[in-house]
């Protein structure tokens, strides 16, 4: 038996990210959080990333966990300290880090419209036998990772977060 949490990774947009997507986030963040898993996003303090650790954080046990792509700590960096992640993980490899966000999740959420990084971690999500949840994707994403391989689809946070309970049997 073992105690070790549940990591749902949530990935999508930074800068310009579409409003109606950084809604479902922070909403799907705090129901993440609720339900006891941990929150892994993409460790920047914009877009999806920032919407979904600070809907994580209005619940007071949560965990969140932010995948840096810099190699320094803000206060190094010079760069704001990002409150709502808990843990932060400086890889120094761009969107290299991707990987990283990919292999430790145990459920990959791709949240929106997203752009080529959200992308790129949908398709090793894929390529790694990751479950996808695609959440709220647009008809030529859902169309082009159906094609790829076995995905998820959900409209709603709440939906996404029932995918999640399924997938991995809490």
């Amino acid at each position: 038996m073992t105690n070790r949490k549940i990591v749902v990774g949530v990935m999508g947009a930074g800068h310009g990210a579409r409003p109606s997507d950084v809604a479902l986030a922070e909403r799907l963040g705090e129901l993440v959080a609720r339900e006891g898993f941990v929150l892994l996003t993409g460790g920047r303090g914009v877009g999806i990333m920032a919407a979904a650790n600070r809907g994580a954080k209005r619940v007071p046990s949560s965990i969140t966990l932010g995948v840096s792509p810099s190699r320094r700590a803000p206060a190094e960096a010079e760069e704001e300290p990002l409150p709502d992640i808990d843990i932060e993980i400086f890889t120094g490899m761009g969107d290299g880090r991707n990987v990283i966000n990919v292999l430790s999740s145990d459920v990959v959420i791709a949240c929106g419209a997203g752009g080529a990084g959200t992308a790129s971690e949908a398709a090793l999500a894929l390529k790694s036998n990751r479950p996808l949840v695609l959440l709220s994707p647009t008809p030529e994403a859902r169309a082009f990772f159906e094609s790829l391989g076995k995905v998820y689809v959900a409209e709603s946070a709440d939906d996404a977060l029932e995918l999640v309970r399924k997938i991995t049997g809490e």
